[in-house]
């Protein structure tokens, strides 16, 4: 009867352990996959918070690097601007999407995890106010972090952000 309790437990312990996406006491060792949103769904999200768009090119064409494009946008990146916007008071103003152009990566502009934004004096007094300066990235561009986790990195002409997630939406 001990052997079999003993067997029985340590099925339980080798079935978390190797679970896919499991590790010890259950935490997750694999990212979630993001939720996608269209154009439409982000723009009409964006609008709906004040938040504004523009594009070099005038467009909206995720395979034109002078458009800017929420296609295949993270539901989290749209609502983390939402929580930016709503949090700060400042307008925000979007230059940069999920069009081609952009550095690559897992947390890429194409991956629908980044945006870009225009840099605004509300804007910037909040960001590094608010969050806790983290250092320089590896292209020199100072980064500040929020609470929830989300990168702003000042690249100079714009605010280029990597949301993990919505920033407590």
């Amino acid at each position: 009867m001990k052997i079999r309790t003993v067997l029985s437990a340590l099925v339980l312990v080798l079935g978390v352990l190797f679970t896919p996406g499991v590790g010890i006491l259950g935490r997750a060792t694999e990212a979630h996959a993001a939720t996608k949103i269209s154009h439409a769904t982000a723009t009409s999200m964006f609008r709906s918070s004040g938040i504004t768009w523009s594009s070099s090119g005038g467009c909206s064409d995720r395979y034109n690097p002078s458009c800017t494009s929420f296609e295949q946008l993270n539901l989290a990146t749209a609502q983390g601007a939402q929580t930016l916007r709503s949090a700060s008071g400042c307008a925000l103003n979007i230059t940069g999407g999920t069009e081609t152009g952009h550095a690559g990566g897992t947390y890429s502009h194409w991956n629908g995890y980044k945006l870009d934004l225009s840099k605004y004096a509300c804007l910037g007094t909040y960001i590094k106010n608010t969050f806790t300066y983290i250092g320089l990235r590896g292209d020199g561009a100072p980064q500040w972090k929020s609470g929830a986790g989300n990168v702003y990195a000042d690249e100079g002409s714009h605010w280029d952000v990597t949301y993990y997630n919505c920033g407590g939406c």
